[in-house]
């Protein structure tokens, strides 16, 4: 089998299942605890062929499982539960959500927030060390691959 391009890379991974814009907000529904079909159509107003792609390629990639369900006097149906590694796409979301509102203000603001489950008290994305300490997104760079040389950016108080 021939490697697709960025095959090794967990961000093109992460991207080839999340990246699409309807897949991000139908994960963003599945926060707010939709999971029918009908329910996502309905909020996000995308065609139901799309959906059903969209949905049976999140359950494929593990974002959501389907659980069968019927309420009394209905027939069978389904709906789309997060797994583990849609819950932990929650980190995602909230990193977009800071972003857009902090970049690409808006007049009519969607008043999404996200909040602890627990307390209700508002979250927020952080960088931090493996040992805790919060830094600031210019204190990160992508370190090169084993093996890669890529030039280092000029740090900012680098001499002319």
């Amino acid at each position: 089998m021939k490697k697709k391009l960025n095959d090794d890379c967990p961000i093109a991974r992460a991207m080839a299942v999340l990246g699409e814009r309807w897949s991000m907000l139908i994960l963003r529904e599945a926060m707010q605890g939709r999971s029918r079909f009908s329910d996502f159509r309905s909020e996000l107003g995308v065609a139901p062929d799309i959906l059903s792609s969209r949905l049976s390629a999140l359950v494929a990639a593990g974002v959501f499982e389907v659980v069968d369900y019927q309420e009394p006097g209905d027939r069978r149906r389904q709906r789309y539960e997060l797994t583990e590694a849609g819950h932990e796409a929650s980190t995602i979301l909230v990193a977009l959500g800071q972003w857009g509102r902090t970049h690409l203000p808006s007049d009519t603001d969607s008043g999404y927030r996200f909040v602890e489950t627990a307390s209700g008290k508002p979250v927020r994305a952080v960088l931090s060390r493996r040992d805790g300490r919060i830094i600031e997104p210019t204190e990160v760079l992508l370190a090169p691959r084993p093996g890669e040389t890529v030039s280092q950016p000029i740090p900012p108080d680098a001499p002319n």
